[in-house]
């Protein structure tokens, strides 16, 4: 975080060096009030682009087992850039690696780790182990070193949602 904000100063800098630069070549005609504006202007290109590239900069570093389950894009109103151009706000993967399919009463059963990336007011990484039942479409979190199935937290996923068809359709 600090290296975002070191980089917001040097751009908005950068950006006020130009309009100071303008206004120069300019024979100081244009106000004087354009070299704080174009810094504030740098800082906040350069923290747009910064958040529009945090889902592909953090995609680059996942391993090439991780898969990418959904993406979170939504409008925000405190960005209101953000309404015509959606953000990715957040993603779910899960690692090939991390995942045991068995066979167990005729049911197809895979349990994996899904990690959860959040780029909310602070970036946020988690993590849960979980059991899906691709028969059944059952999903059950599996709690501490035991993996002890979460029973009262199970949920139904829908046919066609993202987290069974990655898992249970190449099964």
């Amino acid at each position: 975080m600090i290296w975002h904000l070191i980089a917001a100063v040097f751009a908005g800098l950068g950006a006020a060096g130009v309009g100071l630069l303008l206004r120069l070549v300019s024979g100081k005609r244009l106000p004087r009030w354009i070299v704080p504006v174009f810094a504030g202007l740098g800082m906040l290109g350069y923290q747009i682009h910064s958040e529009y590239t945090w889902f592909q900069h953090r995609q680059a570093q996942l391993p090439e087992s991780a898969r990418v389950v959904s993406v979170d894009r939504s409008p925000m109103p405190w960005r209101p850039w953000t309404y015509l151009v959606p953000m990715t706000s957040g993603f779910t993967v899960v690692d090939d690696q991390s995942l045991t399919r068995t066979h167990q009463d005729g049911q197809r059963l895979v349990e994996f780790l899904l990690y959860r990336f959040d780029n909310r007011l602070r970036e946020r990484l988690t993590h849960q182990a979980y059991l899906l039942n691709c028969t059944t479409r059952e999903l059950v979190p599996l709690a501490g070193e035991t993996r002890t199935p979460q029973v009262a937290e199970m949920r139904r996923l829908e046919t066609d949602a993202p987290l069974h068809r990655t898992l249970c359709t190449t099964t």
